[in-house]
């Protein structure tokens, strides 16, 4: 049994996003037709280029304000998605494509200060998720971010 969790963003905060046309930080959100592959943070699916529509806006994914608190921007689906499920694996999709999702992993400790950082490269992800929270017990949970963009893809917690 994997002893980790990814975490999407909550279909809630994307229905408000979708809804009110506004981010956390009172930016608009801009609509585009996707031209690359994302993915949509609440899916954690790539967009088709040139088909899918998403929607930028700006996040943070901390709870507490300080120094380590990265906001960036993002990408939803600009149509309701059916939030990410198989929460035990990381995303198939993200993780057999290491041309468009290089990753990185980031990793913080309860009072949200960063810790740990690894890029992903040829490792498996997963074995290398099993690795970091087996070997780093101050490590509360990680962030995987695309490595070239340093966009935040998903939170990943341990379980």
């Amino acid at each position: 049994m994997k002893h980790f969790k990814i975490v999407p963003l909550p279909i809630e905060f994307a229905n408000k996003i979708r809804k009110e046309r506004k981010d956390e930080f009172n930016h608009d959100v801009i609509e585009t037709v996707a031209t690359g592959y994302g993915p949509c943070r609440v899916s954690l699916k790539p967009f088709k280029p040139g088909v899918d529509k998403r929607l930028l806006l700006s996040h943070s994914p901390f709870e507490i304000d300080n120094a380590f608190n990265q906001s960036g921007p993002i990408f939803i689906s600009a149509d309701e998605a059916e939030p990410y499920s198989d929460v035990h694996n990381f995303p198939p999709e993200i993780k057999n494509d290491k041309i468009n999702f290089p990753l990185s992993l980031i990793g913080y400790n309860q009072k949200q200060q960063m810790i740990f950082t690894q890029l992903v490269g040829d490792n498996d992800v997963e074995e290398l998720i099993e690795k970091i929270f087996s070997e780093h017990e101050n490590i509360a949970y990680l962030h995987a971010r695309n490595a070239e963009a340093c966009c935040y893809i998903c939170k990943i917690e341990r379980t």
